[in-house]
């Protein structure tokens, strides 16, 4: 008999499976970020590619092995997420990257943190199964990011970066799907 906790990781990852399977495909990001207290908006378009991650499958054992779990195939699923972006007032290209997601019970393991190169891991929960919150925690630093799929064409995302308990930054994104 699986225990309330075991249901719970059960259902939280089966829907984060059905959630990455969603969100797979080509993405236009359009962003806003908010610098607080009275920083200038910041906008910003990118090019998002998501490809969802089989268990088992390469990416997701070498996550495994970045975070020293001790099965590198116990991640039940992931994403591949790819990103191209620019300052949409200026052209000027702002960044490019690539970061991997893998799933274990409702932690989110990826490779690389917003602010850091370094592998980190994010606790996720589902407030319906279309909207997926996640809270990442690293270098005295909170990352909220709540991310909403909103029918198949279109995602929105909210992110709200504190730092010693004050909030330093909000985005908002609009995300079209492309294909």
């Amino acid at each position: 008999m699986k225990t309330s906790l075991q249901l719970q990781s059960t259902t939280s990852e089966s829907l984060i499976a059905a959630f990455f399977r969603q969100s797979a495909g080509e993405w236009r990001s359009e962003r806003r970020y908010y610098t607080l207290p009275d920083g200038e908006p910041k906008e910003m378009v990118s090019l998002v590619k998501i490809r969802f991650l089989e268990p088992g499958c390469l990416e997701l054992r070498e996550l495994a092995r970045l975070h020293k779990l001790s099965d590198e195939a116990v991640l039940t699923c992931g994403a591949a997420v790819t990103w191209d972006s620019e300052n949409s007032v200026s052209g000027k290209k702002e960044s490019k990257g690539s970061t991997l997601f893998g799933v274990l019970g409702t932690t989110l393991y990826r490779d690389r943190g917003f602010a850091t190169p370094k592998p980190v891991t994010a606790e996720f929960y589902f407030t319906n199964p279309e909207t997926l919150c996640l809270k990442t925690e690293y270098r005295d630093s909170v990352f909220e990011e709540e991310l909403k799929l909103v029918g198949t064409k279109y995602r929105t995302r909210q992110t709200i970066i504190s730092r010693a308990g004050e909030q330093q930054m909000i985005g908002q994104y609009l995300e079209k799907r492309i294909c």
